[in-house]
């Protein structure tokens, strides 16, 4: 897949192992995953919705904390690489680029428990944007 939205790593308690690790994010339009680096959990969010009017970000409060995030991206609305503000729940997961404000909001869909190397150079596995 040749779409590189948002790839970056967080280090925090993991809510499955409870091992303070790295927590891989990776983002792209078809999909979002967060990885432990520890123990493997992943969990993976698919698209709810994109818009440009949303002046803040939407993500409800979860059983876990809710993480808030800065990372680099490319934003396909405005075509410029800059900084996006991330929100990270147990729930949701939401991506607002700081220069037009185009916001991805991701819904939870599944979590799975697997121990494999992480290649920091990799993509997210999904399927190609229409």
């Amino acid at each position: 897949m040749s779409e590189r939205f948002i790839f970056t790593r967080y280090h925090t308690r993991c809510y499955r192992c409870g091992e303070v690790a790295d927590q891989i994010i990776k983002a792209v339009s078809a999909q979002a995953q967060v990885i432990c680096s520890a123990c493997g959990a992943t969990r993976i969010f698919i698209p709810r919705f994109e818009n440009t009017g949303i002046s803040g970000i939407s993500t409800p409060i979860g059983r876990y904390d809710l993480w808030s995030i800065e990372a680099d991206g490319y934003c396909k609305h405005c075509a410029v690489t800059g900084p996006h503000d991330l929100a990270i729940g147990s729930g949701h997961f939401t991506t607002r680029c700081r220069n037009c404000g185009y916001t991805h909001f991701y819904r939870f869909n599944l979590e799975y428990i697997a121990q494999c190397p992480i290649d920091d150079e990799g993509e997210v596995s999904a399927p190609p944007s229409p």
